[in-house]
């Protein structure tokens, strides 16, 4: 009986997507209404509450978009998408000017979803708004809170950029205020074993990697290292693997490595992290041409390379499922006009595969992006990534008091997250590598 319930559920998720994508608002409501009615503990209707969501968002019906996104969260509060549903509410309703909802909206927010990507966000709008109110003792709270808790990420940085401007507060802020932030998990924190620089003495299995690195056979020398602790991987062995990728050429591999061995990397001050996991987290791989090609267009070469770690992680052979190629995932299209533009002959889609080549087609391609948009960089990367077109009519259909305010306005995840990254990322690569 369950699994003909869930079949019909689908069903009519199907539906309503085809009405989704047939632009038709109407059908898309009487297939909610319907499987409120058939369907209202299924997954399929979650599904089909976050895809109303987005329709209504996409088209800037932001009631509508609000409704749907907080019946997901009110019908499925323990669902995956419950924080983000929350969140999107609770980001609009800001944008619709309740204030006074807002508030409440960002709070609950960190009360009820803590240890959620959400939180930062939400740390940051609600601390503003006290900031507004001239409520400078819950602003700091929350502003310290923020830079503390969250030393690298995009939110991160501007709370400790707001907390540098601050008027002194004289008062505490309330109780409940102190509980609810109480509620955000601290940063666990790695066991020194996971931090180790080098191998312990005369350890077999490291020993014997570094013959095999010396022979050329790196994937035998990683394996070697894995094998230890029942084919887990000694902790020991961490930055020993992400170096052999690392030295290899693969400076990709060993990025996603260490992401996937140090989840929780973006939480910690630098310090907390000893350099040479930074330095291969961080690269400055293909350094000079990056250097070059951004003094040459008047760009940050940071961003650059930012720009460079968010798009292929440093693989020059990246090639995506949108037929992007090489370091800047650049579209062949794209690559060919600016090959034309920089006077380069026998230009193929090959040629977006040489480092060389590509950095200096990529950044003058984001230059122009740059240029279009009066040095906005944020705009700029956003366009990068969506589209010209799509930024024209993000900035057009609202008013955005500060760049902050339009980066979390973008309605497009991705495109949203890639802008964040990329500004959070030039920051830390500036304060690795200090400019002389």
């Amino acid at each position: 009986m369950q699994a003909a319930g869930e079949a019909n559920a689908q069903r009519l998720y199907l539906r309503g997507e085809i009405a989704r994508n047939n632009n038709n608002d109407s059908a898309v409501e009487q297939n909610l209404a319907r499987m409120r009615q058939e369907a209202a503990t299924s997954p399929w209707f979650e599904q089909a509450l976050l895809s109303a969501a987005n329709m209504y968002l996409l088209s800037k019906d932001y009631d509508h978009a609000i409704d749907a996104f907080r019946e997901l969260q009110q019908r499925f509060p323990a669902g995956s998408r419950a924080s983000y549903a929350n969140w999107k509410a609770s980001w609009l309703t800001y944008r619709q000017g309740r204030t006074e909802n807002a508030k409440t909206d960002f709070e609950n927010q960190v009360a009820w979803y803590p240890d959620r990507p959400e939180v930062p966000a939400a740390l940051y709008w609600r601390a503003r708004i006290a900031e507004d109110e001239h409520d400078y003792a819950m602003a700091r709270s929350w502003y310290t809170k923020l830079a503390g808790r969250f030393h690298n990420y995009y939110y991160g940085y501007l709370g400790r950029e707001r907390l540098a401007n601050l008027p002194a507060a004289q008062t505490h802020i309330a109780l409940a205020q102190d509980a609810i932030l109480a509620r955000i998990p601290a940063v666990r924190p790695a066991g020194p074993e996971a931090l180790e620089l080098e191998a312990p003495p005369n350890q077999l299995r490291a020993e014997k990697s570094r013959l095999l690195v010396n022979a050329g056979l790196t994937e035998f020398a990683i394996r070697e290292l894995q094998a230890e602790q029942g084919g887990q991987g000694a902790r020991w062995a961490t930055l020993q693997i992400a170096r052999i990728h690392q030295d290899s050429g693969q400076n990709h591999r060993a990025i996603q490595f260490l992401k996937k061995a140090l989840p929780g990397y973006y939480s910690v001050d630098l310090p907390a992290l000893p350099r040479p996991y930074w330095e291969i987290l961080f690269p400055r791989a293909y350094w000079t041409d990056v250097q070059r090609q951004s003094l040459a267009n008047a760009l940050d070469p940071y961003l650059v390379a930012s720009l460079i770690r968010q798009e292929s992680e440093f693989n020059p052979g990246a090639v995506s499922h949108a037929n992007a190629y090489g370091l800047m995932q650049l579209l062949p299209k794209v690559g060919k006009s600016e090959a034309k533009t920089a006077h380069i002959k026998k230009f193929s889609t090959a040629s977006l595969l040489v480092p060389s080549t590509n950095i200096q087609l990529g950044t003058h391609y984001f230059k122009l992006m740059v240029t279009q948009f009066n040095g906005q960089v944020e705009y700029a990367l956003a366009a990068y990534n969506a589209g010209s077109n799509r930024v024209d009519s993000w900035l057009a259909s609202g008013k955005y008091r500060d760049i902050p305010e339009f980066v979390e306005s973008i309605p497009f995840t991705e495109t949203r997250e890639y802008v964040q990254a990329i500004v959070r990322n030039a920051k830390v690569y500036e304060r690795l590598y200090p400019r002389k």
